[in-house]
Parts: C-alpha cells; structure tokens; sequence
C-alpha cells in the first residue's frame, strides 16, 4: 500500500512537473513569444488567419520578455528575436491579415493605437487592414508578431551632394488631365509621411517636387525614387529651359512669359502657380548647379554670347510689344537722339521709315531689330528670345586674287578692243556700330552683304570700266579706273549703311601677246632714247675736239692776232701818207683845173657826141641780141681788158674756221707787199 502511494505520489510529483513546465514560459530579454491557441476557444471568421482573444488559432499578441505563466496545453508558444532596424535603415511593414484593402487603393489605411506595429491585437481591433502599409518604421528594436507583420528592411534614400531624387507615387490621387506632373501636396515632410500625402491630395505618378541632399526614411513601396545628377550649367555656358509643364504657349509667341517666385525653376510648383507657359523660357540659367526636375524642365546648354573686341551685336528680339504705330517708332527715336519735329535730323528719320528700313529697327521692349547694339564683353543671352548678329566695326578686307584663302578668284573682264583681262582687286568697308542694325534690317548679315552686294558691284564695276577702253589703255590709267570703282562702291554702299573705305588695284594681267607687243615697243623707244643720248655724246665730243684745236692753236692764232695789229698800225701809217699826198695833188689838181677847164668844154661836145653814137649803138645791140647778150659782151670786153678778176685771190673753207680765214689774209697781204718791193727795186 506504501508502494503503492509512493508511486502515485511520484506520478502525482511528475504530472505536476509537466503541467507547471507546460504552463510556464520564459522569453529572453531580446525575443518574443507567439502564442497558438489550440482548444477551447471560438473559431476565427472566415478569411481572417491571425486570432483575436478566445479564437483558436495564432494570437495577434504576444509575449514579451520574462517568465509567463499560461494555462497548460492550451497553448503553444514559437519565440523569435526582436526585430531591429538599422540606422540608416526603415522598415516596411505588410500587414498577413486585416480589413480588406478598399478597391482602387494599393496601400492599406493608417490605424493608431497598435504602438508602431508592436500590438497586433490593436491593429486588429482598430480597423487594420491587409497588405502593404503607409507607415515606416524608424531605426530602432521593435517586438512585433512576424506573424501577422511580414517586415522588409531596406536602406534609407541617401541622395548625396550635386545630386537629385526624382520621386513616384504608387498611390493616390489620379493626375488631372493635361498636366504632365502630380501637383504638390502638403505636410508630408519630403514624402517621409506617406499618410499625410496621401489625406492632402497627393497624386498617383511623377511628383512635380523633387529630393534635395539628405538621408531619408521613405516608404518605398509607396514611393519609387530615382536619384539623378542635378543640374550644372558649366562656366561660359548658359541654360535655356524648356518647360514640358504648364499653361499653354501663345499662337503668336515664340518664347514663353517670364514669371516670378520660382527660384531659376527650382521650385516647379511655385512656376505652374504663378502661371507658367509651357515650351521654351525666357529666362536662362548661369553658370551653377542647379537642382531642378527634369521630368517638367529640359535644359539644354548653349555658348555665352561673346563680343570681341571692335565688334558689336545686333540683337533681333522675338519678345516684347508689337510696334503699334511707325510714328510711334519714329517718335521714340527722335527723342532718343534728340531730333525735334520739322528738323532735318528729324525728317532723314522719316525717310529711312519711309524707305522701310527703320520699320524693323525698334527701341528696347518692342519685337524686331534692336537700335541699340551691345558691345564687347560676354552675355548670358537666349538665342531662342534673342538672335544675335556679331558685326565687325574695324575695317573688313575682301580680296579677289588667286590666293588660296581669300574667297573670291581674280575679276575676269573684257576689254573694248577684245582681249580678256585678270585684275586683282582689295575692296576695304568698314560698318559704324550706330549703323549696324540698319545694315541687318537691310540685307541680314555681313556674309550676305559680301555676296549678295559688294562682290557683284564690284565685279559689274570693272567689267563696264573695262568694255569701256581699250586693254593697253585700261592697265595705263590704272588709277583713274581705281578712283571711279572706288566713287560707284561708295555711292552704292550708303544704301546699305555700309562705309567704303578704299577699293584698290592690286594687280591688272594683260594677255601674253598683248604684253609682248608692249615690250618690244618699250625696248625700241628705249633704243631711240639710247640712240638719241648717243648723238648728243657725239656732238658734244665734236665741241669738245674742236675747242681743243683752238687751244693747240693758240700761238699761231697769237702770232695772227700780232699781224693784224701790226697791219692796223701800217693801215694808220699808209692812211697819213694817203691823206698828205692827196692834199698835195688837190693843190696842185686846183691849179691844173682852171687850164683844163677850157680844154674839157671842148672835149665834152666831142664826147657827147660819141655817147650819142654809143647811145645809139647799144639800143641797136639790144633790139638785135637782147639785153643778155649785151651783157655777155660788156663781160666779155672787161674780161679782156683785165678790169674783172675771175679767179679769187684767196680761198678759204669752212665757215666757222677763223684762223684760216686770217692766214689766207695775212698770206696775200705779205704776198703783194713782196710784189710791191720788187717793183720798187
């Protein structure tokens, strides 16, 4: 009987062991203890897999840390760890039972009270419902049922420095129609807080706000982020923006309106709010990083305007007023460069209007070609709103040669008398800058003003010039062919605001035989001028010969100088006796007289008697032989009777030889002195 007890003392002792070791549990200080309940209890509504109290099935709740003490068999119980989330971690949470998620939503409703997940017998209780939940969990330990919560921990969105983060709603509200992005939602704190975005309106799809650097806890089955690099505009580069997003564009604009308040696009939805146009902007963007988002705003680089130095810009604006009234136009810049109405400065004004130049020159703010030309320095410019014309405002130089860089080949001409012509022309213009935006509204650039004005001028210039005279004559009056080129460039290039500072010939090309004909002319009036030269030498020589005859000379044209004094003063010597001995024969001749006198009266009737008979004689002669005959007879008889010399005393050649002359003279006077003295002797 003692045995007996014993034994069922020792069962007794046994049972209770196993009953006290199945009634209690002891959780550790890091794990939890899911409780499945197997009897007694009432059975879970169809569709539910996670039991509330009093059903019979795995419990919402759970056991936290430390012994606990449950009724024996009634339950069994399956520990697991705390779950943790790391620092740079979340936690997305998807609920195994609930309510039923409404039709149209992905993500199930946010419920209080269930401390973070930790009380599942709350959430349960308090409307939770199935499926992927809107609440995170933050870094930290949590004792939640991975039962009923399945949880996946991802890494927090780290979007770094010069970095962007383009963020996708899964859920909400739909986009309305035409517009490209979700609009903005408030007080969801960066999308950290995807319930608030969610009661706020947030949108289904691309969100217009975007994630600036920073570490953040997002929800990322609610929302999709992809991290991009921002946007940076490189140094002497400018931005030009084109919005994919907003009002619709004008018919009549280019270039979408300037708005305010969006902080260079970086704040889209301030620039969808204040009215923004979609298409390509009016503002630009300098030189920085930019965090902007490229799902409403392209940006596409483009070069800074640069204007060197000795040019100008002219810029064709396609924003600002349409010019109302030309008088208007002409109004304003009368008043700008101070021409008063009824001046001659104000009418040249109304002459370009009327010539239809100014009518696309117009003040600042008004659409066309701007008056005023920027000068040189750099300008972050939007060549959509704005085209820029570079002008040259120092000399430009346009050759026509057979240089490889210049542009055009050497001017082909025909002359007037038929032979083709090469000439080599350089054409200097020079544009003021206060003239520029004239010259743009007149012909559009200096490219076309070079090909569609200035090379067929001049190439027409010449080519009359040269039908005009003859080759030879052409290339002689090279400068006057150059002066009337030069007026006709000038005359014509005022039309176009354009200055001509000089046209100039550089070469002229004669056809080969034309040159050769040229030369041979040239040598043989060299020749003749050398022939010429020759003749002079000669001559001068002669001169030279001659004057040094006269000096080897000299004594003899002494000595002859000697004699001819020495016969003057015998001249002087002769002339006294002359003078003395016909005084002497007139005294004595007056004596004679009176007694010839008497005898000569009568000699004269004789001796007119003879004349008369002579007289009568010859008349005869005359009327029987002629007059010349008679004359040949008296020559005759003087001939004979020796009274004419027919053989002169002395001969002297060559007129210019004085010392000849003198010799012959002085020979024949020395010669009848010796014929003097032997009659004498």
């Amino acid at each position: 009987m003692f045995e007996i007890n014993l034994i069922l003392y020792g069962v007794g002792i046994l049972f209770f062991i196993i009953v006290l070791f199945k009634s209690l549990v002891l959780v550790g200080g890091t794990e939890l203890a899911v409780l499945e309940r197997k009897y007694f209890g009432k059975n879970m509504p169809q569709g539910r897999v996670i039991a509330q109290n009093n059903e019979i099935g795995i419990q919402a709740r759970t056991l936290g840390p430390g012994l606990h003490l449950l009724i024996p068999f009634l339950y069994s119980v399956k520990k697991y760890k705390f779950l943790v989330i790391g620092e740079n971690e979340v936690g997305i949470i998807e609920s195994i039972d609930g309510d039923p998620v409404p039709p149209g939503k992905i993500f199930a409703k946010v419920v209080e009270g269930h401390n973070a997940f930790q009380d599942g017998e709350k959430f349960l209780l308090n409307g939770g419902q199935k499926g992927p939940q809107i609440q995170i969990l933050s870094p930290g330990t949590y004792r939640i049922n991975p039962v009923l919560f399945k949880i996946k921990n991802v890494s927090a969105v780290i979007i770094n420095k010069g970095q962007i983060g383009l963020v996708t709603s899964m859920d909400g509200e739909p986009i309305p129609p035409g517009r490209l992005l979700a609009r903005k939602a408030d007080g969801h704190s960066n999308f950290e807080n995807g319930q608030m975005f969610l009661n706020n309106g947030g949108q289904k799809g691309p969100q217009i706000e975007i994630l600036l650097p920073g570490t953040y806890r997002i929800n990322l089955d609610l929302f999709k982020i992809e991290i991009q690099e921002a946007s940076v505009i490189p140094a002497k580069k400018v931005g030009l923006i084109t919005a994919l997003d907003g009002e619709p564009l004008p018919e009549n604009e280019y270039v979408a309106k300037s708005v305010l308040g969006h902080n260079d696009y970086q704040d889209a939805s301030k620039f969808l709010i204040a009215g923004g146009q979609r298409g390509p902007q009016f503002d630009v963007l300098k030189p920085g990083t930019y965090y902007i988002n490229p799902m409403i705003f392209k940006i596409e680089l483009d070069d800074v305007a640069v204007v060197e130095r000795g040019q100008v810009a002219v810029v064709v604006s396609n924003v600002g007023e349409e010019p109302q009234h030309v008088q208007k136009a002409i109004e304003e810049i009368a008043q700008k460069e101070g021409a008063v109405a009824g001046t001659d400065v104000y009418k040249n004004i109304e002459k370009r209007f009327e010539k239809g130049i100014e009518r696309y020159v117009v003040p600042k703010g008004y659409r066309g070609i701007q008056q005023e030309v920027a000068g040189p320095g750099f300008y972050y410019l939007n060549r959509r709103a704005y085209m820029v014309y570079i002008v040259d405002t120092t000399n430009i130089t346009i050759d026509w040669d057979d240089s490889k860089e210049t542009r055009f080949d050497p001017l082909r001409v025909i002359s007037r008398d038929g032979f083709s012509i090469s000439v080599s022309v350089k054409v200097v213009i020079r544009i003021r800058p206060d003239q520029a935006p004239y010259m743009v509204a007149k012909i559009g650039s200096v490219e076309n003003l070079i090909i569609h004005v200035i090379h067929p001028m001049i190439d027409s210039s010449f080519r009359n010039q040269a039908s005009s005279t003859s080759a030879m004559n052409f290339m002689q009056d090279r400068q006057e062919e150059q002066r009337k080129a030069e007026s006709r460039a000038k005359e014509e290039l005022e039309k176009y605001h354009v200055e001509c500072v000089s046209v100039l010939i550089c070469q002229i090309n004669l056809p080969q035989d034309l040159m050769d004909i040229q030369t041979m002319k040239i040598i043989a009036q060299q020749q003749q001028t050398m022939f010429e030269d020759q003749q002079r030498a000669e001559q001068t020589r002669i001169a030279m010969e001659k004057t040094r005859a006269e000096a080897d000379q000299q004594k003899n044209l002494v000595e002859a100088e000697i004699g001819v004094k020495i016969a003057e003063q015998n001249k002087q010597k002769t002339i006294k006796f002359a003078e003395a001995e016909s005084e002497s024969i007139r005294l004595k001749a007056e004596g004679e007289a009176k007694g010839i006198r008497a005898k000569g009266d009568a000699e004269g009737s004789k001796i007119l008697a003879i004349g008369e008979a002579t007289a009568k004689a010859y008349e005869l002669q005359n009327k029987a032989v002629g007059q010349q005959g008679v004359t040949a007879i008296e020559i005759a008889k003087q001939i004979a009777s020796g009274n004419v010399k027919v053989t002169p005393d002395f001969l002297v050649q060559g007129g210019d030889n004085i010392s000849s002359l003198l010799s012959a003279y002085l020979t024949n006077s020395i010669s009848k002195d010796r014929k003097e003295e032997e009659k004498g002797m």
